[in-house]
């Protein structure tokens, strides 16, 4: 058993319920080793620590857990996913400076953002292992590895499962590992 830390965001059913009515239901439905967040009515945000055997174990517990408590909460995101510079800053203990110099100085292996503009963002994932063969400097434990992972395969599920058509039969022409996408729709 390992311990993983990660971030579930919930839409709550009612968008005008005061989050603090289910803090008692979440605690019985087994929520107890999470730090719940309520600043925003209609929105609940909940950072455990929990213990499994999996990254994606103590998600998918999580969730099923937080849907015991509010069965018709909607995950919004589970992180951590999705970084901008500062988040990297932060993981790296550097500044965001430090960062930026990274990405210019390392264009040609950085990770291609995912959102570009004012603001770029990228998945922690792809930051980790870039970092685990050019920036051997920073060490993470495995379970940061994990978790990020398991946030991004969860993230990239409930995409899918907001799909208002199935996906083209031939998308596995352009990306071959899509067999996955037509097999959960």
């Amino acid at each position: 058993m390992k311990e993983y830390e990660f971030t579930l965001k919930f839409a709550l059913p009612d968008a005008d319920a005061n989050p603090q009515t289910y803090i008692d239901n979440l605690m019985e439905a087994g929520c107890d080793d999470a730090l719940i967040g309520l600043g925003t009515n209609g929105r609940i945000a909940l950072d455990f620590i929990r213990e499994a055997e999996s990254a994606m174990e103590a998600i998918l517990s999580a969730i099923s857990d937080v849907q015991k408590a509010i069965p018709k909460a909607s995950l919004i995101e589970c992180g951590p996913d999705l970084v901008g510079v500062s988040g990297i800053a932060s993981i790296f203990k550097v500044s965001r400076q430090a960062i930026q110099k990274m990405i210019k100085n390392f264009s040609d292996t950085f990770p291609a953002p995912i959102h570009s503009g004012t603001t770029q963002i990228w998945h922690l994932i792809k930051i980790l292992k870039w970092s685990n063969l050019h920036a051997q400097k920073h060490v993470f434990d495995e379970t940061l590895f994990e978790i990020a992972s398991a946030s991004r395969e969860v993230n990239v599920y409930k995409e899918i499962s907001e799909l208002e058509r199935p996906a083209p039969k031939n998308i596995t022409r352009v990306f071959p590992k899509a067999e996955r996408i037509l097999e959960l729709h």
